[in-house]
This record gives structure tokens, C-alpha cells and sequence, in this order.
């Protein structure tokens, strides 16, 4: 039987504009961006639509706000009778996993995601670095990139050939010679602040892991996977969230491990394992789309 897996984005995601057309056609949607400015204490919906950019681009104001997109999408879904397997998530996108499975409740989340981004902000600011995506090597040629020196590491593997390295700026001003000697496409510096996922950033973790104690988890239910762990993880999310902040995002091994597993259909974003089937559900066209395809569905 096919088994269908939802993924949820992380950071790089976000835009003034995002959800506008959602909230204006879909009240779950105008429910999760008020839920969330009740928890946040400002508009978020008025953020998302109107910016200022500069402050959307703010991590504590992007995690919540991604958050809220995500979710407010679930629920449109849900409510038309989704049907799913496991879901999991980027980075960011394990808090909203976790809500879709019924570990962590929607109100906790914001809290705990606005959280994290204010402490990963501090930490950046603390020990300055970067990111940048290293097109067109192997994950193997990445790993060996970063293995000497403790000032670089891999962050995000994010498909076959893009990976995203974090490091302090001298490693990685140094890095574009060597991944392209390598053999490396391109290498896109990001427009970051801080070098996330990485040691750089590990004065966050204590104080997240403080707010992470005061959280009330369930066991989840469909199943979630980390793309921490690269497993099914049932409890104890409060270590599993505070070592996500410093390792690296294995989303291309989590999609493969998952598609081994028998999850041969994923709903959101990205292509990693070639032969399963990808869907994805952002606005009033792609899930009007989604709609008419009853492999979604209850009781299709």
C-alpha cells in the first residue's frame, strides 16, 4: 500500500505576500495567523502581508511566521479529509511536523520556535559566521571539506549535489576556492545571520532547552521522523530539539530513507528520491490542484 509522507520547509521560505491569498480564501488559514498573533503579542498576518522585509527576514519573526503558514495549510488539508503516514520536517519544519502528528500543541510551538530564533540570534551574534550552498559535489566530497580544521561544518543537505555549509567568515571566504578546486559548480554565499547548525551556535541551546522542558509532548500519532535523528522518534523530543539547533540537516538521507521504508509519496516540497511521486500544497492554485487528486484522501 502506498504510504504518503508530509514535509514541512524551513527557513529561506519566507516572503512578504506569504499566506495573503490563503487567508483571504480560507479561514483556517486567517485562524492560524490570529492564533499566533494572540501567542506573539503583534500582527503577524500583517507582517507576512505588508513586511517591512527587513523584519520578516528577522529569524524570531520568520520561524513563528513560517510556522503559522505551514499550519494553517495543514489544517486546510486536514480538514478536507488529508490522509498521511508520517510527516516530518527542515530544520524549522520539525515543529510543524511535530504539530501535524499531535506531539506538540500549535500554541506551544510559537512559543518555543519564537524562542529559538531570539536565542539563535544572541548566539550569531555572539560567535559570528555564515552560510553558503556548495553546488554540484557529492555529499562525501562535503564531509571532507569540513572535517579538518573545526571551523567549517556541513549544515544542510538539502538534495544531491546542493549542500549548505556553515563556518566563520574567514573558512568560508576560504571555502569557494577549495570546494571549486573540488570540483564544485558554484558557491553561493546566503544572506544569513549567523552560521546555523553548527557549534557556532551552541549558547542557544541551554536556554532553548529550558523552554523545551516546560513543553507538554504526546506521543505522535500519525508518525513523525527526524531528520536529525534519521529515525521514527516517539519521546525525549526535548534533547532530540536542543542537538537539532547544532547538527546538521539531513534532508536528502532522510527522503531516502523514508522512500526505502516504503514512504513512496511526499507532499510539500522537494524531488530527492527520484521515483517517488512529490506534491505540494503553498497556495489557492496548488491545493485547489491537490484537491482533485483522491490519492489524498479519506476514503478515496
Amino acid at each position: 500500500m502506498s504510504k504518503l509522507a508530509l514535509m514541512f520547509p524551513g527557513q529561506g521560505s519566507q516572503a512578504v505576500g506569504m499566506g495573503c491569498d490563503l487567508c483571504a480564501a480560507y479561514p483556517q488559514m486567517r485562524d492560524s495567523y490570529g492564533e499566533a498573533s494572540d501567542v506573539l503579542e503583534f500582527d503577524l498576518e500583517q507582517v507576512c502581508a505588508m513586511g517591512p522585509a527587513e523584519t520578516l527576514a528577522r529569524t524570531d519573526v520568520t520561524q513563528p511566521a513560517l510556522l503559522a503558514n505551514s499550519i494553517g495549510i495543514f489544517r486546510i488539508l486536514a480538514d478536507a479529509g488529508l490522509r498521511f503516514d508520517a510527516a516530518f520536517g527542515h530544520s524549522l519544519g520539525d515543529y510543524s511536523a511535530l504539530v501535524a502528528t499531535g506531539a506538540l500543541s500549535f500554541d506551544d510551538a510559537l512559543r518555543l520556535v519564537r524562542r529559538r530564533g531570539e536565542e539563535m540570534l544572541r548566539a550569531a551574534e555572539a560567535n559570528p559566521g555564515g552560510m553558503a550552498a556548495v553546488i554540484g559535489l557529492p555529499d562525501e566530497k562535503i564531509e571532507e571539506l569540513t572535517a579538518a580544521g573545526g571551523s567549517l561544518w556541513p549544515a544542510n543537505f538539502n538534495s544531491p549535489g546542493q549542500v549548505v555549509v556553515s563556518g566563520t567568515n574567514a573558512a568560508l571566504d576560504e571555502l569557494t576556492a577549495r570546494a571549486t578546486e573540488a570540483g564544485a559548480k558554484r558557491v553561493i554565499p546566503l544572506a544569513v545571520s549567523g552560521a546555523f547548525h553548527s557549534p557556532l551556535i551552541a549558547a542557544a541551546q541551554a536556554p532553548l532547552r529550558a523552554e523545551l522542558e516546560k513543553t507538554e509532548w504526546h506521543t505522535p500519532d500519525p508518525a513523525f521522523f527526524s531528520v536529525c535523528s534519521l529515525e521514527f522518534e516517539t519521546g525525549d523530543f526535548v534533547e532530540l530539539l536542543a542537538k537539532q539547533l547544532v547538527s546538521p540537516v539531513r534532508f536528502t538521507q532522510s527522503v531516502k530513507t523514508l522512500y526505502a521504508a516504503g514512504y513512496d509519496s511526499f507532499l510539500e516540497v522537494g524531488r530527492i528520491a527520484p521515483e517517488a511521486t512529490v506534491a505540494r500544497a503553498a497556495d489557492a492554485d496548488t491545493i485547489g490542484a491537490l484537491r482533485e487528486d483522491p490519492r489524498y484522501w479519506e476514503g478515496a
